[in-house]
């Protein structure tokens, strides 16, 4: 497991205590685990784990969408749930204080619903569409490589070894990719890398500290339209100089 020091690229502002977005998180998902571990043979356990971990053909078929946000606070054992909140406390502290609350779990929701919908994607197109997912694993790897560009030599000891925050990251990133084929291991891969590509997507979108998906989009578009506009331009001039030539004696 990782542990961060305080070596920094850019300047830390944590505090001493938990922020409100993280401390929420970290109790909403460990009393859900807590409760499902308690009464796990219960019906209503089974029938609660059924309607709110990720299926990816009831997302598709039934639109139960609501389930691309609740597979997030649902956990299949205690290692699981364990390197979820430590990586959500080591390092979503660290967000949540340079971001606030409102930017920091807008951030986390996004991450893990945007991994959430590429599990339904891969699942559905190329695996068992009625295998369930569940973690908050999407949003934790989004805020491991977020960690790793803010601050890309921090410390952390990984076990008993030291390393930069952003070769740990990398390992993780390598490891998910070339593990992505197998969509049957038990490990949603896919949700990992997933988060990942969000991460930075809603980092590279933000302005300020509000967070603007859409203007790269715009400007993409923008761009396109300048670009077809200026070939078909081309075209019409080309298309009128070999009209004059037809007529030139």
């Amino acid at each position: 497991m990782a542990l961060g020091t305080r070596s920094y690229a850019q300047r830390y502002l944590g505090g001493g205590g938990l922020p409100q977005g993280v401390k929420g998180l970290i109790i909403a998902n460990s009393a859900i685990f807590l409760l499902m571990w308690v009464f796990e043979r219960t019906t209503a356990v089974q029938l609660f784990s059924r309607y709110f971990s990720l299926y990816p053909v009831d997302v598709v078929t039934r639109f139960y969408v609501w389930q691309l946000g609740t597979y997030l606070f649902l956990h299949g054992g205690f290692l699981h749930i364990l390197f979820n909140m430590l990586g959500l406390w080591f390092f979503g502290k660290d967000l949540e204080d340079i971001w606030g609350t409102r930017r920091f779990l807008q951030f986390y929701f996004f991450c893990g619903v945007g991994a959430g919908v590429f599990v339904v994607l891969a699942n559905y197109l190329f695996s068992d569409p009625t295998v369930p997912t569940i973690g908050a694993s999407g949003a934790i790897y989004g805020i491991f490589l977020v960690a790793a560009v803010l601050w890309p030599d921090r410390i952390i000891i990984f076990y008993i070894f030291p390393i930069k925050l952003k070769y740990f990251v990398m390992i993780l990133g390598a490891l998910a990719f070339f593990s992505v084929r197998d969509l049957n291991s038990g490990v949603s891969d896919i949700a990992h890398l997933s988060g990942m590509g969000f991460g930075y997507i809603f980092l590279k979108a933000s302005r300020g500290r509000r967070f603007d998906p859409v203007t790269p989009i715009r400007d993409s578009y923008k761009a396109w339209k300048l670009a077809r506009a200026k070939r078909k331009f081309q075209v019409y001039l080309k298309k009128q100089g070999s009209d004059r030539d037809r007529w030139v004696n």
